[in-house]
C-alpha cells in the first residue's frame, strides 16, 4: 500500500495503537506458568474490545488471534497448552485489522532468568530493526534494510535467518513488496516510494538459521533448535524518517 490520504494515514494509525496495545496487554500476563494459548485469549479479548479483527485469522484461515512463538520457533507458533517455563524467550506476534487496513508488530521478552548469549540475541534483534527503520527512507534501494538488519547481527555475532522476510502491508496483510529481506539481497534493486508502507521483521538467531516445518502445519522452527528472536514494526516510508506506525 501506499499512503495516498491524510485518512489513510490515520487508518493505519488507528490500527497500529491496537496491535502496539494488544502486545502490551499479552506482556503484562506473560509469566512461566501461563499457556500460549491464554495469552492468545487475552489478545483475541483486547482486539474484540477495540473493534479489529485477527489478521492471520481472515486472511489465511490461521486458528488463533496471535503467533506466539517460544525458543527455537522462529515464526507462527501455533498457541496451545504449553506450558511457558523460566529462561523461555517468547516471541508475540500480533497483525490486526481495524476499518480495512492491516498493521503488524511483534516483540521478544525473556523471561528470567536469561543467560549472557540469550541477552547478546535479543539485543540484536531489536537494534538491527532500528538500524532498518532508519535507512528505510524514499529513493534508497530495498536492499538497505537487509543490509542494515545483516550489518547488526554480524557485529553481534549473530545470524540472520533468511527465510523469513519483511513485507508490504496496508490494505492486505501482505502486499508488495512481497519479501523485504533481512540481508544484503543483490536482488532487492527497488527504490522505495514516497509513502509506502512496509513492515519489517528482523528474525536473528544463534544458530544456522536453517528452517522446518512443525507437525501442527503453522509453526516453524530452527532445525538446529538454536532460538530465535523477532522485533517487528510497520512503518510509513518517507524522505525523511519513516512513521512508525506501531511504535
Amino acid at each position: 500500500m501506499t499512503i495516498e490520504t491524510a485518512r489513510d494515514l490515520h487508518g493505519l494509525l488507528a490500527v497500529g495503537r491496537v496491535v502496539r496495545g494488544t502486545i502490551a496487554a499479552m506482556a503484562v500476563r506473560l509469566r512461566p506458568g501461563i499457556t500460549t494459548a491464554e495469552l492468545d485469549a487475552v489478545a483475541l479479548e483486547y482486539l474484540t474490545r477495540e473493534g479489529a479483527r485477527s489478521a492471520p485469522m481472515i486472511e489465511v484461515g490461521y486458528p488463533a488471534a496471535t503467533c506466539i512463538s517460544v525458543n527455537e520457533e522462529a515464526a507462527h507458533g501455533l498457541p496451545g497448552a504449553r506450558l511457558l517455563a523460566p529462561g523461555d524467550l517468547v516471541t508475540l506476534d500480533v497483525a490486526a485489522e481495524l476499518s480495512g487496513y492491516y498493521a503488524d508488530a511483534a516483540i521478544t521478552v525473556a523471561l528470567p532468568p536469561i543467560t549472557p548469549a540469550q541477552q547478546r540475541l535479543c539485543t540484536c534483534a531489536e537494534a538491527a530493526l532500528q538500524a532498518a527503520i532508519q535507512v528505510a527512507r524514499a529513493g534508497q534501494p530495498l536492499r538497505q534494510i537487509g543490509r542494515a538488519v545483516e550489518g547488526i547481527a554480524r557485529r553481534h555475532q549473530c545470524r540472520v535467518v533468511r527465510e523469513l522476510t519483511g513485507h508490504g502491508i496496508g490494505r492486505r496483510m501482505h502486499e508488495a513488496p512481497r519479501s523485504v529481506p533481512n540481508f544484503d539481497d543483490p536482488r532487492a534493486t527497488m527504490p522505495l516510494a514516497e509513502g509506502v508502507v512496509l513492515a519489517i521483521e528482523p528474525h536473528i538467531t544463534l544458530g544456522s538459521g536453517q528452517l522446518e516445518n512443525s507437525a501442527d502445519a503453522w509453526t516453524i522452527r530452527t532445525r538446529d533448535r538454536k532460538r530465535v528472536a523477532v522485533f517487528e514494526h510497520t512503518i510509513v516510508v518517507t524522505a525523511r524518517e519513516p512513521i512508525v506506525v506501531t511504535a
